[in-house]
């Protein structure tokens, strides 16, 4: 059986938690990014075309189509 010195295990101890902080920063941008995106979606205006199919839709439903 081949033992790791300490610094050898050190030393892979740090490569992991680098990966991982790399990692996490990863995943942090790609949180940030989509948030981004999500809050473009929801300010986009909604198009008359739809709001007019909204509103037969809420009309039929009390009863009251066009």
């Amino acid at each position: 059986m081949i033992e790791q010195s300490p610094k050898t295990t050190g030393s892979r101890r740090r490569e992991q938690t680098r990966a991982a902080d790399e990692a996490r920063l990863r995943q942090q941008a790609i949180g940030v990014r989509l948030r981004q995106l999500f809050d473009e979606v929801v300010n986009e205006p909604v198009p008359d075309d739809f709001l007019e199919i909204l509103r037969r839709a809420d009309d039929s439903s009390k009863g009251g189509a066009r």
